[in-house]
């Protein structure tokens, strides 16, 4: 498959990442697959502001994957973090569930009603699925798994034997907090919650225990939580103790062949750099701060685990349109697979693709959906006859496909508005939906529903999901007597023309050039006269009395589509005719 690389240019940042990675990795690892990273807590909903984590490093190491390079996209399930906080919103989870904080995530239950044996494995299911729809290829790593098998064994002593250079390394770092800046915008809480998820906020570095510092923190082994504090350990036979602080529970045990318990973030991270040998990872814009786990672990990875930092791009926040700032720890908060509910997989890799990392974006869950579909749907017609621009083309090519292949896309993308109107009025009855979808191109109709899906699908979720109820839209059954009696005599002038050209307009484009022409004629101009502030505001208080009378509001869908979706003997009737 041709690289992306081939069409793009200097604003192409995936294939700017993806010389630089390739580079880097022949340079350490000649011969071996490059090696990318994301990590990702379990701790509850993961939402679209930790999918960007995931979305960087996807579609750089794709580009590698199109060059014919063996790639490893690493994705670290950190379900082996402790249980921080009782998360709010989440069905079934109250104060009760404090019992569980400082236990692995892999500890504790999932919440009532879930087929998953436990909390992390119940919020890996929903995200793994649609990783999968997204189209990313990654190996998945649970921390879980990892440490209890033992497999981090030789870096836990390695680092315990180290602990005072390490206790030094974070030392330069406690002393020297960066002096506190204005911001310009708030900090997000995607960011901030997807680094907590990870370790990254407000966990104890190890500097805590009044036997001196340790870098690892056994989970108990009576209540299983990490309110642990070791009181000693011998470098020569790795024995071990510790107390709980919160059971009392203590023991001795030999750290050579103990498996229940994790270095603490700040090294466990550059642990892991130095043990997979990752050669891209992004991070959120909290890990640039000075003190942060990015800036302390590229220190501690090369002076004491004799690694290299990865290449590590900040990434900025990911907002939601009309909604408040993202937080994992609150339910409800919006999902990849609630994203994925009301747009197709392209368009969704799209937005993360056609921003560089560094910059913020918004996901719209409101109207602004629309204008996204529109404006999509414009840069596919571009890409089809050759006049994108090269780095508009080179987003487009990564979010339509990847190196295994194409995405799943509607066979006929119908305007993503148009469809969202459609079933808005038919409520998804399909017959009524196939009727007017067919009469928008009468010379091309549908054969099938199919043939629109899943875009239609999409639309419908969005209407019957994101659109309140007092916006959504109602034809009349009866005429409105009242209005239709009051008019004057240009009003009903109007409506006459509007009528008598229904037949000979019925189609989108055809009714479009009738709703609009109709105040043309009554200003004595010709149908396709082109429009003065004065015809325009005309037009206006045409459209509001066909709104009116139609769907008793002053706006609504298009009106072509509108009218389309009542279909004309019922326009006739409701327009008095």
């Amino acid at each position: 498959m041709p690289t992306v690389a081939q069409s793009s240019t200097e604003t192409d940042w995936v294939s700017r990442f993806a010389d630089e990675v390739i580079a880097e990795s022949e340079r350490r690892a000649p011969g071996k697959p490059v090696v990318v990273a994301s990590g990702l807590s379990p701790s509850g909903p993961i939402h679209l502001g930790n999918l960007r984590e995931v979305m960087t490093p996807h579609l750089v190491a794709d580009e590698i994957r199109r060059r014919g390079h063996e790639v490893r996209h690493l994705i670290s399930w950190d379900d082996y973090d402790r249980y921080r906080k009782v998360p709010a919103g989440i069905e079934g989870i109250d104060a009760s569930w404090a019992e569980h904080i400082g236990k692995p995530l892999t500890s504790v239950p999932a919440p009532a009603g879930s087929s998953h044996p436990n909390w992390a494995e119940h919020f890996k299911a929903a995200m793994t699925a649609a990783l999968d729809e997204l189209g990313v290829e990654y190996d998945g790593i649970s921390q879980t798994e990892q440490y209890t098998s033992g497999v981090y064994r030789e870096q836990i002593l390695h680092a315990m034997k180290h602990r005072a250079d390490i206790d030094a390394i974070l030392d330069q770092y406690r002393t020297k907090k960066a002096p506190a800046k204005k911001s310009q915008k708030p900090v997000d809480a995607a960011e901030l919650e997807a680094a907590e998820g990870s370790g990254a906020a407000a966990e104890d570095d190890g500097s805590g225990g009044a036997g001196g510092y340790y870098p690892y923190k056994p989970y108990c082994g009576q209540c299983e939580k990490d309110l642990t504090t070791v009181t000693s350990y011998d470098d020569d036979t790795t024995e071990l103790a510790y107390v709980c602080t919160a059971c009392g529970f203590g023991e001795t045990v030999r750290l050579s062949e103990f498996n229940r318990g994790k270095l603490v973030w700040k090294v466990d991270w550059p642990m892991r750099w130095a043990y997979e040998g990752v050669i891209f990872e992004p991070s959120g814009v909290d890990h640039s701060s000075p003190g942060s786990s990015f800036v302390v672990g590229g220190q501690i990875v090369r002076e004491v685990f004799d690694g290299v930092q990865p290449i590590g791009p900040m990434y900025a926040f990911v907002g939601i349109s009309g909604m408040a700032k993202m937080s994992s720890s609150r339910g409800g908060v919006p999902t990849p697979a609630d994203a994925l509910k009301i747009m197709e997989a392209p368009l969704l890799r799209w937005l993360y693709a056609r921003r560089k990392p560094n910059q913020s974006f918004k996901i719209a869950f409101d109207q602004e959906i629309q204008r996204l579909y529109d404006e999509w749907d414009k840069l596919a017609a571009k890409v089809e006859d050759g006049t994108a621009l090269p780095a508009d083309a080179a987003a487009y090519s990564r979010a339509v496909r990847t190196a295994a292949g194409e995405l799943p896309r509607t066979p006929r993308p119908l305007p993503y508005r148009t469809l969202a109107s459609v079933v808005d009025i038919t409520a998804g009855h399909d017959e009524q939906t196939i009727r007017i979808l067919s009469d928008l191109d009468p010379a091309n109709p549908l054969a099938s529903l199919d043939e629109a899906r899943p875009r239609l699908d999409r639309a419908e979720n969005w209407i019957t999901t994101q659109v309140p109820a007092d916006a959504r839209t109602v034809v009349r059954s009866e005429p409105d007597t009242e209005l239709l009696g009051s008019l004057d005599d240009q009003g009903r002038e109007s409506l006459r023309l509007l009528l008598e050209g229904l037949d000979t307009h019925w189609s989108l484009d055809g009714l479009t050039t009738l709703v609009y022409g109709v105040p043309k004629v009554m200003a004595g101009l010709e149908p396709d006269a082109k429009p003065t502030p004065e015809l325009k505001v005309a037009q206006r208080s045409f459209f509001a009395l066909l709104y009116r009378l139609l769907v008793s509001r002053e706006t609504g869908p298009r009106l072509p589509t509108l009218l389309l979706a009542v279909g004309a003997d019922r326009v006739r009737k409701l327009l008095g005719a």
